[in-house]
């Protein structure tokens, strides 16, 4: 029976990495050979002229860094707030903590796309539109799932770290900087991997938020090259490889860390 759930583990994996390879593969082919029928994966005619229309048609130099550098501080500032957040839900006790707790994964039902008007007119008026505080400090300093997934961790580290702590004199913020905080290395390593795919992903906000070119994160840039009519398909698969590129990296290396926190959001401790 086990070795029958491999098989089709394997044969699944196959399956989602095809159009993946298509992709790669694409960016290698001549226009003509795209629309082939029947359809062959990999190209007859290499060729590299895609990449080099990509990376001159548009700025992917700038864009990396604006990436890079949104999708770095947002992960930072998420993994400070969240674990702060947890660390209050779970251990301080105060009137209303389950409920006010509950009411902040509701949260997590309610669409972006419907607080985008009122978040967008108080960045108007902090004057940070078509910069990259719109990106970075909304995303950092909320994050449900974040919250959660740590909360779930601190509770199932023993109180008696913490007591132990305070009959030394260690206050709250001691405790939770040299006790708590070493403790969720895991989970928080999880959910940087986490925000920072997502961040290096997003393409709703800064569609939004972004006017100018040189502010540009990667699926905006990549987006050049898909018209309402048409689209420069080797060009487009050429651009959506290299912006997936480093994400693919950040997979391969962390892999590990992605299930320990896809597992860490279903326990129940």
């Amino acid at each position: 029976m086990r070795k029958f759930v491999r098989i089709q583990l394997i044969i699944f994996s196959i399956l989602m990495f095809i159009p993946f390879l298509w992709m790669v593969f694409s960016a290698f082919k001549p226009l003509d050979e795209i629309f082939m029928r029947p359809p062959k994966i990999l190209p007859n005619a290499w060729t590299v002229d895609g990449f080099r229309t990509a990376w001159e048609g548009a700025p992917f130099a700038t864009a990396y860094i604006n990436s890079f550098l949104v999708a770095s501080l947002v992960t930072i500032i998420t993994l400070l707030t969240c674990a702060m957040a947890a660390y209050a839900f779970a251990r301080i006790r105060f009137p209303g903590n389950n409920i006010l707790f509950g009411i902040f994964l509701a949260t997590m039902m309610v669409p972006f796309q419907l607080t985008i008007i009122p978040l967008y007119i108080i960045l108007g008026q902090l004057r940070w539109i078509d910069t990259l505080l719109a990106l970075i400090v909304p995303a950092g300093l909320f994050n449900a799932f974040g919250v959660f997934l740590m909360r779930q961790y601190v509770r199932g580290i023993p109180v008696e770290l913490e007591e132990a702590a305070a009959i030394d004199g260690a206050g709250r913020a001691r405790t939770f900087t040299t006790i708590i905080l070493p403790l969720l290395k895991t989970p928080m390593t999880a959910l940087g991997i986490f925000v920072f795919l997502g961040q290096w992903n997003d393409f709703f906000r800064p569609l939004i938020f972004l006017n100018s070119e040189e502010k540009f994160t990667i699926p905006m840039v990549v987006n050049y090259f898909k018209g309402a009519y048409a689209s420069d398909w080797t060009s487009l698969m050429a651009a959506t490889t290299m912006a997936a590129l480093p994400m693919l990296i950040i997979f391969i290396i962390a892999q590990k860390q992605i299930v320990e926190g896809i597992a860490l959001s279903g326990s129940k401790k």
